[in-house]
C-alpha cells in the first residue's frame, strides 16, 4: 500500500503513541519519529533525506510539496550530524510480528503493561509502544528516566540499556515480570547484581533493520533465524526484517543477501546460542595483527577493578592502531595486560589506558565510539 509520509517531531507521550498506532493500523500516515532535541542542522539533514509530505510538531503541521510516498509504516533514521542519514523503512507486519514474538518470549499475561523510558525516535522506544499496542494495553511513558519512578510505575515489563539498569540496582527489581536489556554489551557484574536484586533479565540483540531486538539470551525469537557467514558476520532472517533504506536501493542491496540481512557484527553460534563478538568495523589492526575489540572488552569486564570499559583503536605511528582501554575503575595498564594475556594472544592486550569517570554514551545507550577513538 502506497502511503503518505510524515516526519513527527514530538516528545515521548500519548500523542506520539497515537501516531504510531495509526501508522500501524493504516488509519494514519506512515511516520518517522524524530527527537525534538535534534540540532537544527541534523534535523534539516534528515528531513532532506526523508522527503516527507509533512512535518508535525507540537505547534502544528507544516505541509511540504516535495514529499515522496512510502510503502512502510514506521521509519527510523540515524542522526544527520555526521554524514548522510540512513533511514530504515519498517512495515506494520514486521513491527507487530516482532512485538508479538517478544510478548510470547517474556510470557506477558493479558493486561500486562510496559514502561517506555527509551528514546522514541529509536527502534527500542518504538517497539515498547508497539508491544503495548499489540497487547491492547496503555503504555506508561517517562520522558526522562528515573530509577525510583521506574520501579514504582506499576508496570510489569520494561526495556532498558545498561546505564539505566545500573541505576536501578538499589531497588527491588522483582517488581518487574521481565527486564529487557539491550543497546550495548552487558557487563557480567551488572547482570549478576541485577539478578541478585530480583530482576528477571533478558539480554537482547538486534537493530533498526531487524525491528529491534530479535535474539534474546542468544536464542532467536519465533520465526527468526540467525547464522554466521564465512566472513564471520552475523546474518538474520525472518518476518521482522526491514523493507529497505529510504530512497537508497544501493545501500539496501549491499546488506541483503537473498532472505538474509548481513549485519555489521561478528559472532559465533555454539549449540544454537548466538554470541556477539563485536562490530566488524571495530576490529583493530595493530602491528599487522587483528584484534576484535568486543572480545577484549568482554574479558576486561571480568576484572574486579573494572566497573565499565570500552576498547578502541587509536591512531599510532608505530602500531597503526593502538589497542586502548577506556575504563571506569581503578586499575593499572599492566594489570589489564596481565588479565588479557591469561586467555588471549599478547597482541590483544591493551597498550594504552585511559581512566574516566563515565563512558560517553549516545542517546541509544551505546558507547560513543567515534568520540572514544580520540583522547577524552
Amino acid at each position: 500500500m502506497i502511503r503518505t509520509l510524515h516526519a513527527v517531531v514530538l516528545p515521548p507521550g500519548p500523542l506520539l503513541a497515537r501516531r504510531i498506532e495509526a501508522a500501524l493500523d493504516g488509519t494514519g500516515p506512515a511516520i518517522c519519529p524524530l527527537s525534538p532535541g535534534l540540532p537544527e542542522p541534523a534535523l534539516r539533514s534528515i528531513i532532506d533525506a526523508l522527503a516527507p509530505a509533512a512535518l508535525e510538531t507540537p505547534e502544528g503541521t507544516i505541509r511540504r510539496d516535495s514529499g515522496r510516498p512510502t510503502e512502510a509504516a514506521v521509519l527510523i533514521a540515524t542522526s544527520g550530524s555526521t554524514g548522510q542519514p540512513k533511514i530504515v523503512e519498517l512495515s506494520a507486519e514486521a513491527l507487530t510480528r516482532s512485538a508479538t514474538a517478544t510478548l510470547r518470549r517474556v510470557g506477558a499475561a493479558p493486561g500486562d503493561r510496559w514502561l517506555c523510558c527509551l528514546p522514541t525516535d529509536h527502534i527500542a522506544g518504538v517497539q515498547v509502544l508497539t508491544r503495548s499496542i499489540v497487547a491492547g494495553t496503555a503504555p506508561v511513558i517517562h520522558e526522562r528516566f528515573s530509577a525510583a519512578e521506574a520501579v514504582t510505575s506499576g508496570v510489569q515489563h520494561i526495556s532498558v540499556v545498561p546505564t539505566q539498569l545500573r541505576r536501578m540496582l538499589d531497588h527491588d527489581l522483582s517488581v518487574f515480570s521481565s527486564i529487557l536489556l539491550g543497546g550495548a554489551a552487558a557487563p557480567p557484574d551488572l547482570l549478576a547484581s541485577a539478578r541478585a536484586a530480583g530482576g528477571r533479565i533478558l539480554t537482547t540483540y538486534g537493530m533498526r533493520e531487524t525491528g529491534g531486538g530479535c535474539v534474546y539470551d542468544g536464542v532467536p525469537l519465533d520465526g527468526v533465524s540467525a547464522a554466521v557467514g564465512d566472513d564471520g558476520r552475523i546474518r538474520l532472517a525472518g518476518p521482522v526484517l526491514f523493507d529497505a533504506y529510504r530512497l537508497r536501493p544501493d545501500l539496501t542491496a549491499a546488506v541483503l543477501d537473498g532472505d538474509w540481512f548481513v549485519t555489521g557484527d561478528l559472532g559465533v553460534i555454539d549449540d544454537g546460542v548466538l554470541r556477539v563478538r563485536g562490530r566488524a568495523d571495530d576490529v583493530i589492526n595493530t602491528g599487522g595483527e587483528k584484534v576484535v575489540a568486543g572480545e577484549v572488552e568482554h574479558l576486561l569486564r571480568s576484572h574486579p577493578a573494572v566497573a565499565d570499559v570500552v576498547v578502541v583503536g587509536r591512531p599510532d605511528v608505530e602500531w597503526g592502531e593502538l589497542v586502548t582501554a577506556v575504563v571506569v575503575g581503578s586499575v593499572t595498564l599492566e594489570e589489564l595486560r596481565d588479565h588479557v594475556r591469561t586467555t588471549m594472544p599478547a597482541h590483544a592486550a591493551p597498550r594504552a589506558l585511559e581512566i574516566v569517570a563515565e563512558i560517553p554514551m549516545l542517546a541509544s545507550g551505546k558507547p560513543d565510539r567515534v568520540r572514544l577513538r580520540r583522547p577524552l
